[in-house]
């Protein structure tokens, strides 16, 4: 090749690799998004700050029918919870706002058992067993979670509900088996309570 076609080529690969960069940036930057979904995805999510936000009642949408093994190897179903306020959160023991937000949810968890809320787990994307074992005891976490390490069961459910690739992910199911409420961030204490208390008072 002479030196003449190979300067030409260079600034072609340089703008390539760029629009590359711009490309997967913008796609890392919509898998991150979590603007409130309503419309087109057939959600209804409206109102909050875009990472937490709700639904009217008369707008849920159900809740697909998941079941399988849990971390601690016994077999778990959503559909037997119905009747009760379901706080389903998606972890990961490789994921830091995860561990940042355990013992909040672990504290409200505790907290609302005797109001018949009941938190499920979602374990994702986890290489073995044993570290989520580990991350629930080191939390002393008093919840199952379903064992997902493909993100099979977060695909069931409705478009916009859950976001796969912004972990970790929070939804509140309500009585009759509904998603009331979408949090798309590590929640703290004050912020999933000002989230469920309304879900839970709900009659």
């Amino acid at each position: 090749m002479s030196p003449t076609r190979a300067r030409r080529r260079r600034p072609l690969r340089s703008a390539a690799a760029l629009a590359g960069v711009a490309a997967l940036a913008l796609a890392l930057s919509a898998c991150s998004s979590s603007g409130s979904s309503s419309g087109g995805s057939g959600t209804n999510f409206v109102g909050g700050s875009g990472e937490i936000s709700r639904v009217a009642k008369g707008d849920r949408l159900a809740a697909p029918a998941i079941s399988g093994e849990s971390v601690d190897g016994k077999q778990l179903n959503l559909a037997d919870y119905k009747g009760k306020v379901v706080v389903l959160n998606v972890w990961g023991s490789w994921c830091d706002p995860c561990r940042a937000e355990a013992p909040h949810l672990v504290k409200v968890a505790n907290a609302t058992k005797a109001e018949g809320v009941e938190f499920l787990g979602i374990n994702t994307r986890e290489s073995a067993k044993v570290n989520a074992n580990g991350f629930e005891t080191q939390f002393d976490v008093p919840y199952p979670s379903f064992y997902d390490p493909n993100g099979k069961l977060m695909l069931k459910f409705p478009k916009g509900s859950l976001n796969p690739q912004g972990i970790p992910n929070t939804l509140i199911i309500d009585r009759d088996g509904r998603i009331a409420v979408r949090i798309l961030k590590a929640v703290g204490e004050d912020s999933l309570r000002q989230a469920l208390d309304p879900i839970v008072a709900e009659k």
